[in-house]
């Protein structure tokens, strides 16, 4: 995943996927804006987050529920598994609430 702009901690980031695991929600080279910060996050949410156990690695998945230590992520595609069922848990860095490219939606619910 690269996130566009300045690697500052900004309230808004653009940030362009990368990979298949998102699919059919999100697919390789959508561009989405993701929020820090707002309101916290839900499980069913779309977010980006980094795994305890690969922290160089940001990622984009679906929040699936919290816990002691961090979040326990999955990607929406049922045959790619690069999600804390490998990794573990997981740090959120920000909610995905659009995707701008190709084409434009608002994140409503368990899928665009």
């Amino acid at each position: 995943m690269t996130i566009a702009g300045s690697q500052g901690r900004r309230a808004w980031l653009a940030v362009l996927v990368q990979g298949p695991s998102m699919s059919p929600t999100l697919r390789h080279g959508d561009a989405v804006l993701v929020r820090r910060g707002g309101r916290p996050v839900r499980p069913g949410d779309v977010v980006i987050a980094r795994f305890h156990a690969r922290p160089d690695l940001l990622v984009v998945k679906r929040a699936v529920r919290r816990e002691t230590d961090g979040w326990w992520l999955q990607g929406d595609s049922p045959v790619v598994t690069d999600d804390s069922r490998a990794y573990g848990l997981a740090t959120v860095e920000g909610r995905v609430v659009a995707r701008y490219w190709p084409r434009p939606r608002v994140l409503a619910g368990r899928r665009l």
